[in-house]
């Protein structure tokens, strides 16, 4: 359901940035699952350029039960932008939930001024999208902005209007990169390294998907999928004290 979405983002990226291919950790790029009704198969990709130092995206096709596609893209640290995190989930043909949104790192006015208003123009455009819906993992104050796209959704509009207010999210966000001023001291530099990995350490220990990559991969791939690549500037919680 999301291959074309993936194939968009993975052109607009190779036609923008000078990309290198980053490595992803030994058993971790690829995994086949044959457990359940189901077999599912989980693929990612990982890449930097100068101005995004990690870019990642994770695909899983489990036929009709299951079609996820996922993607967090992080700035260099020379740049304070928002992540750019797309999490389009489908189970069945009746489940679907699809979320895109510029996560912020800062909330002080100047920086909602500059990277979260202009948001507002693309997400009025398409209010079906954005509904509102009660977050159960994540606080909605923290690392989400107010013009996110969040909603359950049918097949239909994911082809038709998810696709184009896919595709204007994304433009504005090369957009608000292009004009961002690269940072060069020191102190702002590690204020932004800081702030990106208290994000994987918040959202590695309340991902929702890693009961789903446990369901078919089992726990230990999934911990190590979850800490060693999707956040990798987070630190396992510890599980026992000796």
């Amino acid at each position: 359901m999301y291959k074309p979405f993936m194939d968009f983002l993975e052109q607009e990226l190779f036609k923008r940035f000078d990309l290198q291919s980053q490595p992803i950790p030994p058993g971790l790029e690829r995994q086949v699952s044959t457990r359940g009704k189901h077999p599912a198969t989980i693929q990612s990709w990982c890449y930097q350029c100068p101005e995004l130092r990690k870019i990642r995206y994770t695909y899983i096709d489990g036929g009709e039960a299951s079609q996820v596609f996922n993607s967090v893209i992080y700035p260099s640290y020379e740049y304070d932008l928002p992540l750019l995190g797309i999490d389009f989930l489908s189970f069945g043909k009746h489940k679907i939930l699809v979320v895109m949104d510029f996560q912020p790192l800062f909330r002080h006015p100047d920086y909602l001024k500059t990277y979260i208003e202009p948001m507002k123009g693309v997400r009025d455009r398409y209010s079906n999208l954005a509904q509102n819906l009660e977050m159960k993992f994540y606080d909605a104050n923290q690392y989400f902005s107010p013009y996110l796209l969040f909603a359950k959704t049918d097949a239909e509009t994911v082809q038709t209007k998810l696709f184009q207010a896919y595709k204007d999210y994304l433009s504005l966000y090369w957009e608000l990169l292009d004009l961002a001023q690269p940072l060069t001291a020191p102190t702002a530099m590690e204020r932004i390294r800081t702030a990106q990995h208290d994000y994987d350490q918040y959202s590695a220990d309340r991902d929702p998907a890693s009961g789903l990559f446990s369901s078919y991969f089992g726990h230990e791939w999934s911990e190590r999928f979850l800490y060693e690549f999707l956040f990798d500037g987070a630190k396992p919680l510890a599980v026992s004290v000796q």
